[in-house]
């Protein structure tokens, strides 16, 4: 088999796997939170309500398709496509195994941080198309946001840069498997950082408490306000992908990724990712959301001061131990 075809065999195994993964991370999600509001959640499609993903598939593919007087048609529809398209895109440079992923970039974290920023443009351009002005505050909030929360997600992903010396994600794993995970040394650096990724990360993916731009009770549904059927679907799946990629980026950077006691392997990462992606819908559904000048303040008071001082102390540390 070419190089090609089994490049091409390896990002449709990938991505089938994130799409099956976030279906039923939908079902989870509503079995979890029903559980911790002492609810039953879905119990009417398959057992225990397990096929409910697939009834929710069919509803939205049965809904009216709708575009909006005055709506910009282009963007309005192309919106929910580049949404999908950049999320599921950042999954290529996660390794999932020493041997599986989708591209093997020297540049991967770079790449990673990238493809994370783009997926704000689609969120813009949609509320902008719709021609609703709850939708357009929406995505002027989705972009103060981004950009604000891209700093210190940049400054943590730099600390397992540094203290590894290369922004390979893989070289990254290796040097943790035979150095140690960077949440346990060094943890003075490696626990702050992976905080610090986790909260940036948790606004990147617009999940509570960071969840500004949707905001429903202020602007009804943010940019998704005038969208309808799959179209909706694709900027809710997209937002899941985003989480479930993120914390696959989070398992790499700073739990190891595939490295992992007896047997390093894919288990491991799946085990470390889907734990991450757990403990988000906790804390989503758990805490409250912050007011859009609290967002801020945290982001350029809190947790930018606390990236630089991260990203110095790694200097510091990597000099001091060559």
């Amino acid at each position: 088999m070419s190089a090609f075809l089994q490049s091409l065999l390896l990002a449709t195994v990938i991505i089938t796997v994130l799409m099956t993964v976030t279906a039923w991370a939908l079902w989870f999600e509503r079995k979890f939170a029903a559980r911790m509001q002492s609810r039953l959640g879905p119990t009417m499609v398959g057992r225990s309500g397990l096929l409910q993903p697939i009834a929710d598939l069919l509803k939205l593919l049965q809904k009216e398709d709708i575009l909006t007087t005055h709506a910009d048609g282009l963007l309005f529809n192309l919106a929910p496509l580049l949404a999908a398209a950049a999320a599921i895109g950042t999954a290529a440079a996660i390794p999932f195994s020493p041997t599986i992923v989708g591209a093997n970039l020297d540049l991967g974290v770079l790449f990673l941080l990238a493809m994370g920023a783009v997926t704000v443009l689609p969120v813009f351009a949609a509320g902008w198309a719709s021609n609703n002005k709850f939708a357009l505050l929406g995505g002027m909030r989705a972009i103060a946001q981004s950009i604000s929360y891209e700093v210190p997600l940049l400054l943590a992903a730099l600390v397992p840069v540094i203290l590894s010396g290369s922004m390979n994600v893989n070289e990254i794993i290796t040097f943790q498997s035979n150095h140690g995970w960077f949440l346990y040394w060094p943890f003075f650096l490696g626990i702050p950082a992976f905080v610090l990724f986790l909260l940036a990360m948790l606004a990147e993916s617009n999940r509570i408490p960071f969840d500004i731009p949707e905001a429903e009770s202020e602007l009804v549904a943010g940019v998704t306000t005038e969208y309808t059927g799959m179209k909706f679907a694709l900027f809710y799946m997209a937002e899941y992908v985003h989480t479930l990629v993120a914390s696959a980026a989070a398992s790499a950077l700073f739990l190891g990724g595939w490295d992992g006691p007896f047997a390093p392997g894919l288990h491991w990462m799946v085990a470390k990712t889907l734990t991450l992606f757990v403990a988000i819908y906790w804390m989503r559904w758990t805490l409250l959301r912050f007011r859009s000048d609290q967002l801020m303040r945290i982001a350029w008071y809190v947790l930018v001061p606390t990236g630089v001082v991260l990203v110095a102390g790694a200097a510091v540390w990597v000099v001091a131990m060559s």
